[in-house]
Order: structure tokens, then C-alpha cells, then sequence
């Protein structure tokens, strides 16, 4: 994958195959310790330790539509080759967390890319579940809440088009906002 938002897309479309019902995405970037953390919880069906630790095996899926599943093994082998690691914390009926650590300015380290779209991309596509998207950079943070949002729009679907545009932006934004430097 040539950017970590679209490792951050996958992630989040395994946790809604996995019936998540609320999807938590936080980026953190920390300059003073040289560490980008990426980390994409949800409330779905989790796994047994064992699926959990055969989970970033390219030869273990549970997907019965082909053998292999490499987005674990490719995000992974993203965050290895940048001097970090990645990590597949799940409870069977409780859900999964995935964290992935990176040495932020390691040469080898893949952009972060277009994370407002890989976060609105499954919300405008499932407005039946929830989604908190965090970002912070050093000390700053801002927070997306489809709850929120909802709750704002006052009924107008999240999956309108021009909405989604919209939220789009207004994410990208407020992250550019976040890493500006004050």
C-alpha cells in the first residue's frame, strides 16, 4: 500500500466485517519522541489469541472468499521497516485493537496520506455505525464524533454526497489546523 490511510481503510473495513458497531481511529504524532502511532479499535466480534496472533500471517484469513489476508502482514512489515511495530490486541465478543507504531521520521516510513477520506469513506458508507476519529500532533488534538455530527445535522444522512464532501474537508482542516505550528 503506498500510503498508511489506506492501511488505516483496511483496518477499518475488517472491523466492520466484523460487526463493529462504534470504530475508533487515533493518529498520533509526537515530534519529541519521534513516534507516529496509528491505532483502530472497535466493538466487534474479536478474535481467540490464537486468530489474534495468526493475524499478520499472509497465510491466515478468515475469509472464506480467498486464502490469504495481507493487510496485517503489510502494515506490519510497514511499521517494522520504520524501526517500529504493530500490535493485535482482541477479545472474543468485545472486539480488536490494532496499533501500529512508527519512527516518525524514518526514511523509510510511508506517508500518512488522505486520512479524512480514508475515515469518511466507511462512515459515508455505514451511517448505521459509529466512528471517532482523533488526530493529535504534539500537544494539539482534534476529534471527529459521528455522534456529534449526527446529532448536528438533525437527520440529514451522512451518506448525501455534498455531505460527505463537506465532512471530508472539514476534517482535513481541522487536521491541517492541529499540525500548523502556533
Amino acid at each position: 500500500m503506498n500510503d498508511l490511510s489506506l492501511h488505516i481503510l483496511d483496518i477499518v473495513q475488517n472491523a466492520i466485517s466484523a460487526g463493529a458497531g462504534l470504530i475508533t481511529i487515533t493518529v498520533t504524532e509526537d515530534d519529541a519522541d519521534d513516534r507516529l502511532m496509528i491505532g483502530i479499535a472497535d466493538d466487534g466480534c474479536g478474535m481467540t489469541p490464537e486468530q489474534a496472533a495468526r493475524a499478520v500471517d499472509p497465510y491466515f484469513t478468515s475469509r472464506r472468499t480467498r486464502k490469504v489476508g495481507l493487510g496485517l502482514p503489510l502494515f506490519k512489515q510497514s511499521a517494522e521497516q520504520s524501526g517500529g511495530m504493530l500490535s493485535v490486541v482482541s477479545c472474543p465478543g468485545r472486539g480488536t485493537t490494532v496499533t501500529a507504531i512508527f519512527r516518525l521520521h524514518h526514511i523509510d516510513r510511508p506517508a500518512l496520506g488522505d486520512t479524512a477520506s480514508a475515515v469518511m469513506i466507511p462512515v459515508a458508507a455505514n451511517p448505521h455505525i459509529d466512528f471517532v476519529y482523533t488526530h493529535r500532533y504534539n500537544h494539539r488534538q482534534y476529534t471527529f464524533d459521528t455522534r456529534e455530527i449526527k446529532a448536528i445535522l438533525d437527520g440529514l444522512p451522512l451518506h448525501n454526497p455534498q455531505t460527505a464532501l463537506w465532512l471530508t474537508d472539514m476534517i482535513r482542516e481541522n487536521v491541517i489546523a492541529v499540525r500548523r505550528e502556533t
